[in-house]
């Protein structure tokens, strides 16, 4: 079973959604987090002499309710990440390394997602943000070089190559239960989900994943839908990540009761899972460990943090052999439960059948010609009194139809409700309800 390559707690409670990875020196990783107390948290394991568990965390005061963490590489020329946070109001820019700010934007429209790269044909990587109806996109030094509109409020960006032309494509999802996909400022595809998109992340090629506010997850190949799950807990987060090491990536989700599972990206089906005490608030991936792996890194809303390598060699195809034995070993207890169950149940109308037919046999041998037998039938006189307990085979199924008869001048209008057996099995009582009618 794949198991956790680090833990560490940063002592921090973490907003969900609000988690990122930059290499911020251009060397190493670091983790990046906004708080609920209006910071953003840098942890980097790296700027320590001991490897001490907790590591060096720094603190940027922003002053405002932070809305949306990102780091990217905006200047191509140089290896070193920036962090854009936004808030309610605005965006800001930093270069974490030299601790100094790029730039400041005022987002009157908000800045509800970032995200950060190259857009079709425009030359210059842009930070480009959603927020009321609006995207903007902004240049190294702060210049708008992008600007649209879109249906609703934008709860989620992601770039990738939707059409395969080399170039990318934005995909959008907003509050209005639309997926758009932009070229530049023409949407070239959308596609209506039953409830607003809070998360989406470029895949494999044409492919994107997304999550819902009602709990779905799925996976999109430019407009077709591959699959699609829903649960009862909302998907706080998604990442792709090839965990299985076949070269592959799944789709990765963080949940509000804490689980973390692993779905191929062509079934759904899952392929590895893991528990948290709380509520996952991201999941990124980098090379935290500076050993030259990515490594997938999950962080709780209470600052856990668990990082996970691919599987191995020996384990490829094979992570979820514990978990599916110990569902097995559920799903083979059950079934023992419902055949005992079963078992009993056919016990107890056996002795009933055979109490009735000792009532049957005394009752005969009262009369004339002695008891019941095969060939004797009952004699006059004896009543015949059927027990009212019998056996109903478990392969017993009940089959029901509807019909709505339209009616004619000789009947009305009325609904036809036909129930049998299977089996022959003969129905005693039926009991209809309705939740219109009483």
């Amino acid at each position: 079973m794949l198991v956790p390559i680090f833990t560490l707690n940063l002592k921090h409670k973490v907003n969900p959604h609000m988690v990122a990875v930059g290499k911020y020196d251009g060397v190493h990783c670091s983790l990046t987090c906004a708080t609920n107390a209006g910071k953003v948290l840098i942890h980097n394991p790296h700027n320590r002499e001991s490897r001490a568990s907790e590591g060096d965390v720094a603190l940027l005061s922003i002053n405002q309710q932070v809305t949306s963490v990102c780091a990217g590489r905006l200047n191509p020329s140089i290896p070193n990440d920036v962090l854009a946070v936004g808030s309610q109001t605005n965006l800001m820019v930093y270069n974490v390394e030299k601790n100094t700010d790029l730039f400041y934007k005022e987002t009157p429209d908000g800045s509800n997602a970032v995200t950060i790269g190259t857009l079709g044909s425009i030359e210059s990587t842009m930070v480009i943000v959603g927020g009321n109806c609006s995207i903007q996109g902004y240049d190294l030094e702060g210049n708008e070089n992008f600007w649209t509109v879109t249906g609703d409020n934008v709860c989620s960006l992601t770039l990738l190559d939707f059409t395969g032309n080399g170039q990318n494509e934005l995909v959008v999802g907003s509050e209005d239960y639309d997926i758009r996909v932009f070229r530049e400022d023409e949407i070239i595809a959308e596609m209506t989900e039953t409830e607003a998109i809070t998360c989406l992340c470029p895949m494999q090629g044409s492919k994107f994943g997304y999550a819902l506010a009602n709990g779905t997850v799925g996976v999109y190949d430019k407009t077709a839908r591959y699959w699609r799950i829903k649960s009862k807990n909302q998907a706080i987060t998604i990442n792709s990540f090839d965990l299985d090491s076949d070269g592959v990536a799944e789709l990765i989700t963080g949940w509000s009761n804490g689980k973390m599972d692993a779905r191929s990206d062509r079934t759904g089906e899952v392929i590895f899972k893991d528990n948290f005490n709380h509520a996952v608030a991201g999941v990124v991936q980098g090379d935290y460990r500076h050993d030259g792996k990515q490594q997938l890194i999950c962080v709780s809303v209470e600052g856990e943090v668990r990082g996970y390598n691919p599987a191995p060699e020996e384990m490829r195809g094979n992570l979820m052999d514990t978990n599916m034995e110990q569902e097995t070993i559920r799903e083979l207890s059950q079934r023992k439960q419902n055949l005992m169950m079963e078992l009993r149940n056919y016990e107890e109308n056996t002795k009933a059948g055979e109490a009735a037919q000792g009532v049957l046999s005394a009752r005969a041998s009262q009369g004339r010609g002695g008891p019941i037998s095969a060939d004797r039938p009952f004699p006059p006189g004896v009543e015949y009194e059927q027990s009212t307990m019998g056996v109903i085979p478990a392969s017993t199924q009940l089959q029901t139809t509807l019909s709505v008869i339209p009616g004619d001048d000789q009947k009305p209008a009325h609904v036809e409700l036909l129930v049998a057996t299977t089996n022959g099995i003969p129905v005693q009582a039926l009991l209809a309800t309705s939740s219109k009618y009483p």
